[in-house]
């Protein structure tokens, strides 16, 4: 491997007019350390300015729309394709504290918990065995909404306090990949973005294919329901006349549904491989048709079922596919969600995504916007130097920058320095949050 004699500076890679200040951030990263927020930055990468990154985060008023929009671009030029799925996802980073722009006490999926956390909602461009974060969003809860004070502190553009779900966040990164001709053929999500009527039926009709999961109390009917209004024929209907669309048959959940499917219907298939061997599952699939109760036309989708052979976990999708393709290929990009878990496990890992020490809009936004930049250079490095090294690894790759990335060489006083450094600071944020506990106890008294 030709790797260590042939290191790149990301610039040069890339071809991005990169600045000192863009190429310092990006270099803190990109280190091997377990934390990588700026303190630490500040101490191992060479002419870093704490202030100086402070700034660039926070208060630089370069695009990072522009930025995510190009790198975008790239991680199409690397592994998109007609067969190239789209992944939606939310990713949770845990805060203390009421000012950091979109914190609330909220699902944190890293936790599996309610606690105190800003959300954001992701955009991974996978082809089956790479991926990379192509769009992002930060989901504003209901009390910032109704907060616009809050929101001024915070520096959240006017036309962004918008109280938005996240499936409509979701599908503004759906509009924005087509309208940049992102390359890809196929959507996918979890059930979270599933369980909402409008998020697939808007998915179709902006021509795209999806494969997304559903819970299993999901309503599907067999036949479809051909919604009308009830006629008022005499002697039949009292009272008002009928102004709403209702269904002409009787819906049933997914669950019940394949329960009580027969064991013929159902056939073995073997999916992606990993580390423990490939994984089987059986699985079937009916075209059934859903209708949310407003449109004039149900839509007839395949309703598909995968039970995994080993674990015996169930997972119920709804796939707009066309009758010609087949379900293995439908299961297929069923598994591809894996690679948005891994883009997050990655960026949280090995290149700091988790790790910022800011608080609002337009910082969150810039680090957000780096990490993707750092996160499409590893992906380029691996394509280059994984055709010769199979299982080159996203932490192989930020392990050998290190070799190369200059570094600062820390005497034994210097690193005492640091760490008397880090104790002033934490000693002077406990005792800022004594002194704001002591001043509210003395106003509610």
């Amino acid at each position: 491997m030709n790797f260590c004699s042939n290191y790149r500076p990301f610039f040069k890679v890339a071809q991005y007019n990169v600045s000192p200040k863009a190429n310092g951030y990006l270099t803190g990263l990109l280190q091997k350390s377990p934390v990588k927020n700026m303190e630490r930055m500040e101490e191992s990468v060479q002419d870093f300015d704490y202030q100086g990154q402070q700034q660039f985060l926070s208060d630089s008023p370069w695009d990072d729309r522009g930025l995510i929009d190009q790198i975008a671009q790239d991680v199409g030029d690397v592994i998109g394709s007609p067969e190239a799925s789209l992944v939606i996802d939310e990713s949770s980073f845990a805060k203390q504290g009421k000012m950091s722009v979109g914190v609330a006490r909220q699902w944190n999926g890293r936790l599996g918990k309610v606690d105190n956390c800003q959300v954001g909602v992701f955009a991974v461009l996978t082809d089956g065995k790479r991926a990379s974060i192509t769009d992002l969003r930060l989901y504003l809860p209901k009390e910032w909404i109704d907060d616009p004070e809050r929101c001024q502190k915070a520096g959240i553009p006017e036309e962004h306090v918008v109280l938005k779900k996240k499936s409509e966040l979701a599908l503004e990164m759906i509009e924005q990949a087509l309208t940049r001709d992102l390359p890809f053929g196929w959507v996918s999500a979890d059930g979270g973005y599933g369980k909402e009527p409008d998020f697939l039926r808007a998915v179709e009709d902006l021509g795209c294919r999806f494969v997304v999961d559903v819970h299993k109390d999901q309503s599907i009917y067999l036949d479809n329901p051909n919604p009308s209004i009830p006629s008022d024929q005499k002697g039949k209907r009292k009272g008002r006349k009928a102004t709403r669309l209702r269904a002409n048959c009787k819906s049933v959940d997914v669950e019940k549904y394949f329960e009580e499917l027969p064991q013929t219907q159902w056939k073995d298939y073997v999916l992606r491989d990993s580390t423990r061997g490939k994984i089987r599952v059986e699985a079937a699939a009916q075209q059934v048709w859903l209708w949310d109760g407003k449109e004039k036309q149900a839509r007839c989708w395949r309703v598909v079922c995968m039970r995994h052979k080993k674990t015996g976990d169930i997972k119920y999708m709804l796939s707009n596919a066309p009758a010609e393709i087949g379900l293995k290929v439908i299961l297929d990009k069923k598994c591809d969600r894996y690679w948005v878990e891994r883009s997050f496990q990655d960026g949280k890992s090995s290149v700091g995504m988790a790790d910022y020490q800011v608080r609002g809009w337009r910082a969150w936004h810039h680090h957000m916007a780096m990490v993707a930049m750092a996160m499409l250079f590893v992906l380029q490095e691996r394509e280059v130097y994984g055709r010769d090294v199979e299982l080159l690894s996203y932490t192989d790759v930020v392990e050998l920058l290190n070799v190369f990335i200059p570094r600062k060489d820390l005497t034994e006083e210097e690193v005492i320095a640091n760490i008397e450094r880090r104790h002033r600071k934490r000693k002077k944020a406990i005792e800022s949050h004594r002194k704001k506990t002591e001043a509210n106890l003395t106003k509610s008294n």
